[in-house]
């Protein structure tokens, strides 16, 4: 069984065309590189700077980061705040040497970032990524979804990384939040036919009981209980601005919040110490799981709170 390994370029995304080969693109997009032994997907937030959205999606799509930096700006900070809110510590710092280290290692210091290893050129990168291996996760299936087309002759077709469990054809299963229950037709592997495929693998799946246009990129694909799906209004715990945002969070402002790959707008109601998101859809989580609370019109950080769902 070959290892999968989801990595995140941020930066210069010239460096892609460096690491693998073009596949699917949005404002997402993928690259795909398969030796003897590891197929390694390198997903960047294309999207990015001019959207936030994207930068937040990829960090939740992957395992390991690379920071490749041509300028110290606005937006590599902002990147850094988005790492550190997701507690992300594991990746690669490659720079020009037009980047000032002493700076960089100033807004670096005191943030998940400054874990990160710095390395001098692309080919002690990639033995870098060759050295890395994947943590394979057990329990009740969970693939959120991040591409749905609907392919000719086929039928509904998505994208994902297995974030847990495994998957085999023809498994009956529930998606969320539309609460319907879908069967699995077949499995890609980057284009190759399988079986079955395990946790962190990026598989595309062939469904029977869901049409494309009722798919929204951050639905969850799952077997269990372990994934909610919440109501109108819910209380969160360990809420806290991001000190960069200067501007107070009142009740009649209107934000987004990202839990998982899931964008979704809402308001935020802080009483007595209580924190309450009130949602106009409701959000898939589960316990314990992290969130963004993003104000996209900010001309200063778009990346204003963060939490713990409940």
């Amino acid at each position: 069984m070959l290892e999968n390994l989801n990595i995140a370029v941020l930066g210069d995304y010239t460096l892609l065309e460096n690491l693998g080969k073009r596949g699917t693109t949005s404002d997402i997009s993928l690259y795909d590189r398969k030796s003897r032994d590891k197929i390694i997907t390198y997903i960047a937030p294309i999207s990015f700077p001019d959207k936030i959205q994207s930068l937040i999606q990829v960090l939740n799509m992957t395992e390991f980061v690379i920071l490749n930096l041509k300028s110290l700006d606005k937006y590599f900070a902002e990147q850094v705040i988005a790492l550190d809110s997701l507690e992300i510590s594991s990746g690669f710092i490659l720079s020009s040497y037009e980047v000032d280290t002493i700076k960089l290692n100033q807004i670096i210091k005191d943030t998940s970032v400054a874990n990160f290893k710095f390395i001098d050129n692309i080919d002690s990168l990639k033995i870098e990524i060759d050295k890395l291996t994947s943590q394979q996760k057990d329990g009740d299936l969970i693939i959120p979804i991040d591409h749905s087309f609907d392919v000719k002759g086929v039928g509904t077709v998505i994208l994902g990384v297995i974030r847990q469990g495994k998957i085999n054809v023809y498994d009956k299963l529930k998606l969320l939040p539309l609460n319907r229950e879908i069967l699995v037709k077949s499995i890609q592997i980057h284009d190759d036919p399988a079986n079955i495929a395990f946790s962190n693998t990026r598989v595309g799946l062939s469904l029977k009981g869901v049409a494309p246009d009722e798919l929204e990129r951050g639905d969850i694909i799952c077997s269990g209980k372990e994934i909610k799906v919440s109501s109108l209004e819910l209380e969160v715990f360990n809420f806290s601005k991001i000190k960069y945002y200067k501007k107070e969070i009142t009740e009649n402002q209107n934000f987004l919040i990202s839990v998982g790959l899931q964008i979704k707008p809402l308001r935020i109601l802080i009483q007595d110490s209580k924190v309450k998101l009130i949602l106009e859809k409701p959000i898939v989580y589960y316990s314990n799981q992290k969130f963004i609370i993003l104000k996209p019109d900010s001309q200063s950080t778009r990346i204003i709170a963060k939490g713990t769902l409940p």
